[in-house]
C-alpha cells in the first residue's frame, strides 16, 4: 500500500469516526434526554418516592405557572441561582408526571398581561428598593376552579422546596382532607388578644396543620367527638375529668388514632386571670394517668430529663457567656429512630423540660421509641428546674445514669378499657383492632421559639425553620391518618450538612474545662470582693494614706486578679484548641498531602507506561 492510499484510508477513517461521533451525540440526546446520575450525598437532585406518589394520584391534569422576573433579577446572582434550582425541580416533576403536570415558565415584564395575571393569582411582588419589583412564586390550577399558590420562594427554605411543591400539587388532587381534632389546654390556635384588641395568628405548627388537614378545635371540656374524626390530638391534657377520659378511651378502642403530648413542666401554660405570684407556684404538668395505667405506660409528671450530650446553649443574661442548659435538648439523628417514617432523616428536634415514658412489666402493648436521650442523661425533679434561674446550677450533683430515656414513642397493640366498671350497648371493653398511638413527653416543642423564626413581610408570614419540630408533628399526624405520600418528601435530609466532628470536639472541651473555669470564676469573685472591702475601708478612714500592710495587701490582690483573669482567658482559648488543630490538619491534607499523592499517582502511571513501551520495543 503506497503513501497515497494510506493517507486516503486515514482520512476516510477520521471522516467515518466523526460521523459516528456526531450520530452518537444526536442519538444520546434523544434516547437519554433527562437521564442523569445523582452523586450527591443526600440525592438532592432526585425526586423522592413521596413526590412521585403524589403525582401518580392525580386523576386529572393540573397546570403549574412558575413566575420569575428574569430581567429584573439580572443583578441578583444568588436569587437567579435559586430560581434555576426551582425551575429544574419543576421541570423534573413535569417530566416524571407523564403529562399530568403541565408547567409554564413565565417572565412577567412590568405592565404586561403576565404581571396582571400573577397579581390576580395572589403572588407577592418583591420590592428591589429602586422603585422596581420582581415576582418569584408558583401558582397551580386544576381542571375546575381549584387554585393554590406559593406567594414567594424563600432561598432560606430550600430544604423544604420539594415538600412545598409536593404539598401544592397534593392540594390540587381533589381528595378530601383527613379530619383531625385538636383538644388543647394551651392557646396554640388563632384567637383574639383582648389587651391589644387584635386577632392572633396562633403557633406556626397549628397553621401548618391547617394547610394539610381539616383541623377542628375541640372544647377542652368536650365528652363526645364527631363521628368522622380520624385522629385526636391531645396537647397538654391538664386535669381532665373521668367523663372526658372515658370519651378518649372509647374513641381509641373504636379504632380512632391518637397523638398525645404531655409534659412535666409546660413552660407555655398560663392561668388566665390568676395572680402572677400564685401562678408561678401552680403545677404546669399534664398526664393521662388512668389511660396510661390501662395501656401499660408509665409516665411520671414530676420528673424532667437532663442530658449533657444533647444540651443546647442558652444565654441567661446579656452580660453572661452562653452556657449549655441540661433541660433544653437538641436531638440529632443519632437519637431519632431512623427506621420509623415519623422520625426518619430528621436532623434536629428541640425539646424543653421533657419527661419520659416506660412500659410496665405486665404491658401487652409494644412501645417503639421515636426519640431518646443519650446515655449521658439523668432525671431531676420538675420543681428543681422551675425554680433554678441559673442553668449552671443544674450541673451541681448531675450524675449520668447511663440509661437512654424515651422522650417520644409509638404505641401499638390491643388495648383494654380504663373504665371496666362502665357499661351500655355502645361501651367497648377492648379495642376492635390494633391501636396506633404516638406519645410525646413535651409540649414546648410546639412553641415557635424552639424551632422557627417568624417575620412579617408585606402582610405575609415568612418562616425560617432552624429545627424539625414542625416536621416531627406533621409527620406524626400524616402517618396516623394514613397519608404517607408527603412524609417521604418532608423527611429528606437538608442540603447543608452540620460539622458534627467539630461540635463533638467543642462539647468535649467544654466538659474538660467547665470545672476549671467555674473554680477560676469563684476565685476571681472572692479576690474582687476582698479588694473592694480593702478600698471601702480606705474610704471610711479619715486618712487617705494606706499603711504598709494595706499597701502590700492591695498590691497582692491586684496581682492576683491579673493572674486569675490571665488563666481564665487561657482556659477559654483552650476550648477551641482541638478545633483549630483539626482545621490545621485538614489544611495540611488539602494543600500538601492530596496534591502530593495526586502527583505521585500521575508519576507512577507515566513511569508504568514508559516501561511498558520499552518492553514492547525490546
Amino acid at each position: 500500500m503506497n503513501a497515497f492510499h494510506r493517507r486516503a484510508l486515514a482520512g476516510s477513517t477520521l471522516a467515518i469516526t466523526a460521523v459516528i461521533f456526531v450520530a452518537l451525540i444526536v442519538l444520546s440526546g434523544v434516547l437519554l434526554r433527562g437521564a442523569r446520575i445523582d452523586l450527591t450525598a443526600n440525592r438532592l437532585y432526585t425526586l423522592s418516592d413521596g413526590t412521585r406518589a403524589v403525582v401518580d394520584k392525580l386523576d386529572e391534569p393540573i397546570n403549574l405557572y412558575f413566575y420569575f422576573s428574569d430581567q429584573a433579577a439580572q443583578n441578583l446572582p444568588q436569587l437567579r441561582t435559586y430560581a434555576i434550582r426551582v425551575r429544574e425541580l419543576l421541570e423534573e416533576i413535569a417530566a416524571e408526571s407523564g403529562g399530568k403536570v403541565r408547567l409554564e415558565v413565565v417572565d412577567p415584564l412590568p405592565f404586561s398581561e403576565e404581571e396582571d395575571r400573577a397579581t390576580a393569582f395572589g403572588l407577592q411582588p418583591i420590592p428591589l428598593g429602586n422603585g422596581s419589583s420582581l415576582f418569584f412564586g408558583l401558582a397551580g390550577t386544576d381542571a375546575t376552579d381549584g387554585q393554590v399558590i406559593i406567594p414567594v420562594f424563600q432561598p432560606d427554605k430550600e430544604d423544604f422546596l420539594e415538600y412545598d411543591i409536593a404539598k401544592l400539587i397534593s392540594s390540587l388532587s381533589g381528595e378530601d382532607r383527613p379530619v383531625v381534632g385538636v383538644l388543647s389546654t394551651l392557646d396554640i390556635g388563632p384567637g383574639f388578644d383582648p389587651q391589644r384588641g387584635t386577632p392572633t395568628e396562633g403557633w406556626v405548627v397549628y397553621g401548618e396543620l391547617q394547610n394539610l388537614f381539616d383541623i377542628r378545635r375541640i372544647d377542652p371540656a368536650a365528652t363526645t367527638f364527631d363521628e368522622d374524626l380520624q385522629l385526636l390530638v391531645l396537647v397538654h391534657p391538664h386535669d381532665l375529668n373521668d367523663d372526658q377520659l372515658y370519651a378518649i378511651d372509647q374513641f381509641v378502642l373504636g379504632g380512632g388514632r391518637l397523638l398525645v403530648l404531655v409534659d412535666p413542666h409546660a413552660e407555655t401554660a398560663t392561668s388566665p386571670g390568676a395572680d402572677p405570684s400564685q401562678a408561678m407556684f401552680e403545677s404546669k404538668s399534664s398526664n393521662l394517668a388512668r389511660l396510661f395505667d390501662a395501656w401499660g405506660v408509665r409516665f411520671d409528671p414530676d420528673q424532667v430529663v437532663l442530658d449533657a450530650e444533647a444540651a443546647l446553649q442558652v444565654q441567661p443574661r446579656p452580660e453572661q457567656p452562653p452556657v449549655r442548659h441540661l433541660a433544653i435538648l437538641g436531638l440529632g439523628p443519632q437519637v431519632l429512630n431512623q427506621q420509623d417514617v415519623i422520625s426518619a432523616q430528621l436532623e434536629s428536634v428541640n425539646l424543653s423540660t421533657a419527661g419520659h415514658f416506660m412500659l410496665a412489666d405486665d404491658a401487652t402493648v409494644t412501645m417503639e421509641p421515636l426519640a431518646q436521650s443519650s446515655a449521658n442523661a439523668a432525671l431531676i425533679g420538675a420543681d428543681s428546674v422551675r425554680f433554678v434561674p441559673d442553668p449552671v446550677r443544674l450541673y451541681d450533683g448531675f450524675t449520668p445514669t447511663g440509661e437512654r430515656y424515651v422522650l417520644a414513642a409509638r404505641l401499638t397493640g390491643m388495648l383494654k378499657t380504663a373504665f371496666p366498671e362502665r357499661g351500655g350497648d355502645a361501651h367497648r371493653s377492648e379495642s376492635n383492632a390494633e391501636a396506633n398511638i404516638v406519645l410525646i413527653a413535651d409540649t414546648d416543642l410546639l412553641a415557635d421559639r424552639l424551632w422557627v423564626q417568624v417575620q412579617q413581610f408585606f402582610g405575609q408570614r415568612l418562616l425560617n425553620a432552624f429545627a424539625n419540630n414542625g416536621d416531627f408533628i406533621i409527620n406524626s399526624v400524616d402517618n396516623l391518618v394514613g397519608s404517607a405520600e408527603l412524609i417521604a418528601v418532608r423527611t429528606r435530609a437538608r442540603s447543608s450538612r452540620p460539622f458534627t466532628t467539630v461540635e463533638a470536639l467543642r462539647r468535649g472541651a467544654e466538659e474538660r474545662f467547665r470545672q476549671k473555669e467555674q473554680e477560676l470564676q469563684a476565685e476571681l469573685a472572692e479576690t474582687e470582693r476582698q479588694l473592694s472591702d480593702l478600698q471601702r475601708s480606705r474610704a471610711d478612714q479619715s486618712s487617705a494614706i494606706l499603711t504598709p500592710e494595706q499597701q502590700t495587701a492591695l498590691q497582692r490582690f491586684q496581682q492576683e486578679k491579673v493572674r486569675i483573669r490571665t488563666e481564665l482567658r487561657q482556659v477559654r482559648r483552650q476550648l477551641d484548641a482541638d478545633i483549630q488543630a483539626l482545621g490545621a490538619r485538614l489544611k495540611f491534607i488539602n494543600i500538601i498531602v492530596m496534591p502530593l499523592l495526586l502527583t505521585l499517582a500521575v508519576a507512577a502511571v507515566a513511569w508504568w507506561r514508559i516501561r511498558r513501551r520499552k518492553e514492547q520495543h525490546a
